[in-house]
């Protein structure tokens, strides 16, 4: 995928004008490079120094120059950190003249992927140098970073060592195939099996809020017209970014914003009012897209005017949503109310009363969104959040699951181990033990260049 034999540079700070930029050397010729960019003879380890980096006699830059040797670096190998002031000129100067002296372009990625080749780091934790800086939110980035603490390695670890006392007396044990379970009882090897199991589900039960937190929520604020969607929207995004006006229909189509609700990423999409019939061709088109929003979304917030009464629009929305995860925002509470929550029979939720004008409500209603992802209690732990992993897991759990049934069904003991090997290699899988070339290609083409 990537050759490890060269040296590679690359800019390692984001793209822009900031007070200081690293270009970032790895590989073998790494000292020999940052020798020649600054005519010195060596550079003291884990030293800063400042020097003039120079291409062909003419200077570029002052800057302070770090070697870290093999191994004790981030890749595993040779790499300098030349610390340069942060114009881009100045940068892909450095990186230009790097080049010319025999570095390589890095390819994205390909700094974690030194280190992860050179045991620095597993798998998971090379994802998770990725998550953390693709963080937006601090819930995220210390998710990001129990990950690559090593966490989610440690419990795997756990898993694996669990399974390897159930292998090895069963391995022996085909070494006496006349006399069955020679080392372990059948019955005792099946109870083991399901307490891993049962270790393996408890760690699945959270990744769907670990991916809340990594990947967020869909939103669709949804009603009918003149409810007050908009204005709520707006309230919570904190901007006017949607069209407000006493007009009933003024959405016409779907706008999106990110937001950040108590660490928690958020996509709020503000939708067409829902009307059961128009005869606007342009209102049709952004109802049904209003619709197909509601239909995909993981939460919906089902917005209700409480100073006008309930229409037939709002009794169809409210049937149509019943099933669904919503929070039911009762608007205008500024005003005066024609009809109570509290009244409606039908209605069996907890309603948030709100002011999208005034704001009133707007913070209870944050508190709704956040327990309605219901990852508080992940906050001190470090759930699964990577799809991959997940997948691997259940494919772990489901061959647990045949392995326990083998072993209570009596079956040799072949058949126990097949299923049991089959959930370690879904281990090694997650971990990159045993990593394949398409999976690692994928993983590290989403990272920027410079990491």
């Amino acid at each position: 995928m990537f050759s490890t034999d060269d040296t590679i540079v690359a800019i390692a700070t984001p793209p822009g004008r900031g007070g200081i930029g690293i270009v970032r050397l790895s590989g073998p010729r790494s000292r020999e490079i940052a020798c020649a960019l600054t005519t010195r003879v060596s550079f003291e380890p884990r030293h800063a120094t400042l020097v003039t980096i120079s291409a062909e006699a003419a200077p570029i830059d002052q800057a302070v120059v770090t070697l870290f040797p093999s191994p004790h670096s981030y890749t595993g190998e040779d790499v300098v950190e030349i610390s340069a002031h942060g114009s881009p000129v100045v940068l892909r100067a450095i990186v230009g003249a790097a080049m010319r002296c025999g570095a390589r372009l890095a390819n994205p990625g390909e700094f974690t992927f030194r280190a992860f080749l050179n045991g620095r780091i597993d798998l998971v934790q090379a994802e998770a140098v990725a998550d953390l800086v693709d963080a937006v939110t601090p819930l995220q980035a210390r998710l990001a970073f129990d990950q690559l603490d090593g966490t989610l390695t440690a419990r795997l670890r756990e898993l694996d060592a669990e399974l390897l006392e159930l292998i090895a007396p069963l391995e022996a044990s085909l070494d006496f195939p006349d006399e069955g379970y020679h080392f372990v009882r059948q019955s005792e090897t099946g109870d083991a099996i399901r307490r891993t199991l049962a270790s393996l589900e408890r760690l699945l039960a959270d990744a769907r809020r670990g991916r809340v937190i990594r990947e967020g929520l869909t939103v669709a604020i949804v009603g009918s017209p003149n409810a007050g969607k908009s204005s709520l929207f707006n309230r919570l995004v904190g901007a006017a970014r949607a069209i407000v006006t006493d007009v009933a229909g003024t959405t016409r189509d779907l706008l999106t914003e990110r937001v950040d609700v108590g660490g928690i990423p958020l996509t709020l999409v503000d939708t067409a009012g829902l009307r059961l019939t128009t005869h606007d061709a342009i209102e049709a088109e952004g109802i049904a897209r209003a619709r197909r929003a509601a239909e995909t979304a993981d939460l919906l917030l089902v917005v209700l005017d409480r100073s006008r009464p309930l229409n037939a629009e709002d009794e169809a929305l409210l049937a149509e949503t019943a099933t669904r995860s919503r929070i039911m925002v009762v608007n205008k509470c500024d005003l005066p109310a024609v009809w109570h929550f509290s009244t409606l029979t039908s209605i069996p939720d907890e309603g948030v009363e709100v002011s999208a004008v005034t704001d009133d409500g707007v913070d209870v209603l944050r508190d709704a969104l956040i327990a309605a992802a219901d990852v508080d209690s992940l906050r001190d732990g470090a759930p699964v959040a990577n799809q991959r992993h997940v997948s691997l897991l259940e494919r772990a759990g489901a061959a647990l699951a045949r392995a326990a049934e083998a072993a209570g069904a009596g079956l040799a003991e072949e058949c126990v181990l097949a299923d049991l090997h089959e959930a370690r290699a879904s281990f090694d899988d997650i971990t990159g033990t045993r990593p394949q070339d398409e999976v690692l290609a994928l993983i590290f083409s989403r990272f920027c260049i410079g990491k």
